[in-house]
């Protein structure tokens, strides 16, 4: 199969649609379930390079939720905490933790769970029934990964009345180095962006805080390659093997560090034992917990604590999690990691980023303002790497 024929384009006027090979060589790819459409594969391509470069550069397997080619997060397999399986909804999971790829599965998936709503998966190791089971029961459009254990792709199979999209990747499948697309008619080329991120990037301490544990070369590692493939401008965090918050396609810097620095105290505030113990209806699903948890973190649309909308929600009203309460439980977090794929401007961006308890960070440099951004960053005993590479993705 050197084509395959795609209902339409990014929206349903788009048409003819189509994905081939130009060389006409066979697509590196099976479509075992479903039909997946123009943006599904964009999201599965670039969402297997992510986990696909996470694995050869830890060692360990990898998994990316993506949307609107962009990742909402990307995570290794690193073994979950009591506390964040309740957080990632994943405490009732028998085995969990002897497959690192469900580890790696349940914190890319639980780091962002709204924008991860009808994601695409992406797998760095072929799928096994542990995996299978955690993704079965999301709201999901599809998966992309090598292969799949043969019960997992029948428990796979069932999601979606039989119509889930499962796709399988060649993993020895390397692309051409030159790579076009059309614009208005108009083509454009460029080599690849073959660009390696490893721990000998981050050689370039430019702070007074030249510490960077292991745990933090892995963190900045894992924050750099998911920006390697997400929209830019953007900027995101990690801590404890997974990225927490990623900011993607903002025109402005600081609007990247803070969307994403959001995103990361969210995703710290649903371990908060005010968040882990709210008395859901058990009526409730999954996808209501999670709106009605960003509600009552973020107190955004709706007050889902007062009268007349807790009944809706709880068993009974509970207690309100104050703006002095959630920044008192955010000013003991430590340790974060910072990437950014381009370099900061202006200071802002760091103390930004110390709300979200930022230690580690690494962006190219080259600012006009560099000595202004080090200077904050010395200020907060931050470690940050200058990696000289610049990481835009469009």
């Amino acid at each position: 199969m050197n084509e395959f024929e795609l209902k339409y384009g990014c929206n349903p006027n788009q048409k003819p649609s189509k994905i081939f090979m130009e060389d006409g060589s066979d697509l590196p790819i099976k479509i075992l379930c479903g039909r997946p459409g123009y943006i599904n594969f964009l999201d599965a391509f670039n969402a297997w390079q992510l986990v696909k470069e996470l694995k050869e550069a830890l060692g360990l397997p990898a998994v990316t939720s993506f949307k609107h080619v962009s990742p909402t997060s990307a995570a290794v397999g690193v073994p979950l905490s009591d506390t964040l399986k309740k957080a990632c909804f994943v405490d009732d999971i028998e085995g969990l933790d002897e497959s690192p790829l469900a580890c790696a599965y349940a914190r890319a998936r639980g780091t962002d769970r709204m924008c991860s709503f009808g994601d695409w998966v992406a797998l760095s190791d072929v799928c096994d029934v542990t995996t299978a089971l955690l993704i079965k029961r999301e709201v999901s459009d599809g998966i992309i990964a090598p292969g799949y254990e043969p019960e997992a792709l029948e428990i796979l199979k069932s999601k979606r009345k039989g119509n889930y999209n499962i796709v399988e990747i060649d993993p020895a499948y390397v692309p051409a180095p030159i790579e076009r697309k059309q614009v208005y008619g108009i083509t454009f080329e460029q080599g690849r962006n073959e660009f390696k991120i490893n721990r000998e990037l981050l050689q370039n301490l430019v702070t007074a805080n030249k510490e960077l544990p292991d745990s933090a070369v892995r963190d900045l590692i894992i924050a750099l390659i998911t920006l390697k493939y997400t929209q830019s401008n953007s900027v995101c965090y990690a801590v404890d093997g997974q990225a927490i918050g990623v900011g993607a396609g903002q025109q402005s810097r600081i609007h990247c560090t803070r969307l994403a620095g959001t995103k990361a105290d969210t995703w710290f505030l649903r371990q908060h034992e005010k968040v882990l113990n709210l008395p859901f209806l058990p009526t409730i699903g999954r996808p209501d917990r999670d709106n009605v948890i960003d509600g009552y973190i973020n107190q955004n649309e709706e007050d889902v604590c007062a009268d007349g909308n807790w009944q809706k929600y709880f068993t009974s009203q509970p207690a309100p999690f104050t703006a002095a309460e959630q920044r008192a439980y955010l000013d003991t977090i430590d340790g974060v990691a910072l990437g950014s794929d381009a370099f900061f401007p202006f200071s802002d961006n760091i103390e930004r980023a110390k709300k979200s308890g930022v230690k580690y960070i690494a962006e190219p440099g080259g600012s006009i303002r560099d000595d202004l951004v080090i200077e904050c960053a010395d200020k907060y005993g931050m470690a940050m790497a200058f990696t000289g590479m610049r990481l835009f993705h469009h």
